[in-house]
């Protein structure tokens, strides 16, 4: 089976998502996607399709023109109900791919670990269930959000934004948090997104503390949700 990542930022990769794919024989082609030769057939024929996170933004296709083309590769596959998941800015295309607005987040930058809550109805499906754990904190880590693509169904909010997860039909998954964060490769994320921190005053040496705190747990209910959904999809 195969498996193509699509890859804004070298330091934002699968993390503990990875290890359960391999486990399962997958053969893992990352694309780093601001490339110019942008290969759209391996994209839509692959068994699954990962859009990972970056620092642009959706409607920034005026600067990053590859983003245009990245959005019609993600439109192309929903259509053909193939399976595909996108976290952060992959889900903010995915989102856009399916005709809903994505733009600056009205309440401000969400960046730190806290919890996520069920949407309400209809229930959330049971191999989501691992991220809702008792007292288990995700990573959030964005600006932008999100309005509900026509036909999705919301599977996660937190107070501060309504749209932190959806899915489509059985096939779409879009998260707009961060399950695959481990707490040695985010060391990474600390050095590549120093600007963004300092320009929000966030403390590194805090959210390394938090992530400390609260990474383990969700290293567990992650291997539970990865293996939960891919059984669900597959």
């Amino acid at each position: 089976m195969q498996a193509v990542v699509f890859s804004h930022l070298p330091f934002e990769d699968l993390g503990n998502l990875r290890p359960e794919l391999e486990g399962r024989g997958f053969a893992i082609e990352t694309i780093e996607v601001p490339s110019p030769d942008f290969p759209l057939p391996r994209a839509q024929a692959c068994d699954l399709l990962f859009i990972l996170g970056g620092s642009i933004a959706v409607y920034e296709a005026a600067d990053y023109p590859f983003l245009s083309v990245e959005i019609e590769c993600i439109r192309r596959r929903v259509e053909l109900q193939r399976p595909t998941l996108g976290i952060c800015l992959g889900a903010q295309l995915m989102a856009s791919a399916l005709n809903a607005r994505v733009y600056p987040g009205l309440s401000g930058a969400e960046i730190g670990w806290a919890p996520i809550q069920p949407a309400g109805l209809p229930p959330t499906p049971g191999w989501f269930a691992p991220l809702f754990a008792p007292g288990l904190s995700v990573l959030h880590w964005h600006g932008d959000t999100f309005d509900l693509p026509e036909g999705a169904q919301l599977l996660a909010s937190t107070p501060r934004y309504q749209n932190q997860a959806f899915s489509v039909g059985k096939f779409g998954l879009a998260l707009q948090f961060h399950p695959e964060v481990t707490e040695p490769g985010l060391e990474r994320w600390y050095v590549g997104h120093t600007c963004e921190l300092r320009q929000k005053g966030i403390s590194v040496p805090q959210l390394r503390a938090d992530t400390r705190k609260h990474a383990p747990a969700l290293s567990r209910a992650a291997t539970h949700f990865w293996n939960s959904w891919l059984d669900y999809i597959l």
